[in-house]
């Protein structure tokens, strides 16, 4: 009976293990939290979040410019603010850059880590 004991006690370590090796890798594959901004509206309080559908719905920056460089009449500069503090329909202190906000890190991601 000692021995069932043990292979239970063994096997419930693995599965912790596997838990937590899991969650390592899953942390830092997914995406970066990200909010749609008008880079025009910059004030002291943030970026103006605008609706997602001003963005473009890839993981990069949006773009107010269509074919041959003329700019958009419709909607703002928009583009994709990631890893923000919100607060009243602003962003500020996050970066427009995908892999940099990837690259702040958690929990097993590569990267400088936190600070």
């Amino acid at each position: 009976m000692a021995e069932t004991r043990r292979r239970l006690r063994s096997g419930t370590v693995v599965l912790g293990g596997m838990g937590v090796i899991a969650a390592a890798l899953t942390s830092c594959g997914s995406d970066p939290d990200r909010r749609c901004v008008d880079r025009d509206s910059y004030t002291y309080e943030g970026y103006k979040i605008v609706a997602d559908r001003n963005c473009k719905s890839g993981s990069g920056s949006g773009s107010s410019y269509g074919k041959g460089g003329k700019k958009k009449t419709r909607g703002s500069d928009a583009a994709w603010y990631y890893d923000a503090d919100t607060d009243d329909g602003y962003a500020d202190y996050g970066t427009f850059s995908r892999s940099e906000a990837v690259d702040r890190g958690g929990f097993g991601c590569s990267g400088s880590g936190g600070g």
